[in-house]
């Protein structure tokens, strides 16, 4: 993948994660009502979703900066990952002809996480990222 593709990416899948951190900061309640509504409520505790809220953000920040792929690019995709678990029904049938509780707004979610395995796949060096530092070896 070029250059420009990959920055504007890494930027845009970072920028949704800090947009997501920053909207459980900022309004936790609806956060609270996300969890409850497609992830069983698994994740309704108030202080998780400012805990999720800040790592969101810092992940987020790290994922723009290009800084430590091997290990944000991963998180990244089980985040989205979950996120296009929770909507599945709007990914099968977008405008609910057959399930109910889908919506089209929802469909990219799976772009989304294509988005995610294709930075993980194409993982490599980047201008505007921070670089790779090699593994040292101890002889």
């Amino acid at each position: 993948m070029s250059t420009f593709p990959r920055v504007l990416l890494r930027l845009s899948i970072g920028y949704l994660l800090v947009i997501w951190g920053v909207d459980k900061l900022v309004n936790p309640a609806h956060g609270l009502a996300v969890s409850s509504r497609f992830y069983f409520g698994w994740f309704s505790v108030p202080w998780l979703m400012t805990l999720f809220g800040v790592v969101q953000v810092v992940l987020g920040a790290l994922v723009m900066a290009g800084a430590w792929r091997r290990y944000t690019y991963p998180v990244v995709a089980v985040i989205t990952g979950m996120t296009l678990l929770g909507v599945w029904r709007s990914i099968v049938d977008p405008w609910g002809w057959y399930l109910t509780g889908s919506n089209a707004l929802f469909y990219p979610s799976l772009i989304i996480f294509a988005a995610v395995l294709l930075l993980l796949a194409e993982d490599a060096p980047s201008p505007l990222a921070r670089p790779r530092v090699p593994p040292v070896s101890v002889s």
